[in-house]
């Protein structure tokens, strides 16, 4: 059984590319693998974070992988900033890390460009504070995105920088997690290739049917087709993206055939269709959502197990880590 770690920062609510492009393929790792997801709650610190909204993000964001079923009997399931451990391995790890590769990490670059008047000591030593995240579970795989390569290439370096500098074949190099098959990729409404919460243009699991009506109702769209069978553009193709996954196969051949038979004013039909059938998968979760948020006490009996699990797999490593480098008690 290998070990594969995910992390989420506080910073706002799961949407619908959330949960078709990674949740989903969760539920399955939990079954297979020895799991650890956790909420990096000091991740966000970078962007100073309005501390009273810290913990209720926080609370949010694990109430809706608890809803999405992520099972805490499963999979361990913790709060970053539980896990005095995490800290300790950071700095451990900032006395391996350079100055120079630091500068050149690409989202610190991009980061430092757009907030030139906040380019704190975090922001730059944040690839050290994944590979932390990463190390001490000594992860065999981790789940990343395109964005997120060149952190899991540094947390490599780290591991064999460490192994190498104290002789020792201690740290495995983990490798990107691919779900074994294409990801799912959950288009934009607007148009655009990527559902992402900073281009604004997603579907939220907590979303209301009437919210989610409008924004369906709002995407992007045109006089349509011009012609029999042809090729849709992209912001069409987008809608049909999210009609392939979200409905029956019936349903997406009635709408592709009125696309290449080159019918028109069918689109406002395509989008009722469309809205009603992401109500149905959205409303039994946003249903348990408020259930969970609600309940103060299950939340603090997850966090709480999530704790001890991931304290006591971290603690072996940080242990062993210390004996290591040297650090020995008299």
């Amino acid at each position: 059984m290998k070990t594969v770690l995910s992390g989420i920062r506080p910073t706002g609510n799961l949407h619908l590319g959330n949960y078709y492009g990674a949740m989903v393929n969760f539920l399955k790792m939990q079954e297979e693998h020895q799991c650890f997801f956790f909420i990096a709650d000091w991740h966000a610190l970078t962007t100073h974070p309005d501390p009273k909204l810290l913990h209720a993000n926080v609370k949010n964001i694990l109430s809706e992988y608890l809803a999405c079923g992520l099972d805490p009997d499963k999979s361990v399931l913790y709060v970053q900033s539980d896990i005095p451990e995490i800290a300790e391995l950071y700095l451990l790890l900032n006395m391996q890390a350079y100055l120079g590769e630091l500068e050149k990490t690409v989202s610190f670059k991009e980061k430092a460009r757009q907030n030139p008047n906040n380019v704190n000591a975090g922001l730059l030593t944040y690839p050290v504070l994944q590979a932390a995240d990463i190390l001490i579970h000594n992860a065999d795989y981790v789940p990343v995105g395109k964005d997120q390569e060149q952190h899991l290439e540094m947390t490599r370096n780290y591991a064999k920088r460490f192994n190498h500098k104290y002789g020792v074949d201690y740290f495995k190099e983990p490798a990107a997690y691919n779900f074994g098959q294409e990801l799912i990729k959950i288009p934009g409404l607007d148009g655009s290739g990527k559902m992402g919460k900073s281009e604004g243009n997603c579907i939220y699991l907590i979303d209301e049917p009437k919210m989610i009506e409008k924004k369906v109702k709002a995407a992007l769209t045109d006089n349509g087709p011009q012609n029999p069978n042809t090729p849709k553009p992209d912001y069409i193709e987008n809608l049909f993206s999210i009609l392939r996954v979200v409905s029956t196969p019936e349903v997406v051949a009635h709408y592709d055939n009125l696309w290449n038979t080159g019918e028109s004013k069918w689109y406002g039909s395509l989008k009722k269709q469309l809205a009603e059938d992401i109500i149905k998968i959205t409303t039994p979760i946003r249903e348990r959502i408020q259930d969970i948020r609600n309940d103060d006490a299950y939340l603090l009996k997850v966090t709480k197990e999530g704790r001890e699990k991931a304290r006591e797999s971290a603690g072996k490593t940080l242990r062993e880590v210390r004996e290591i480098m040297g650090f020995k008690p008299f």
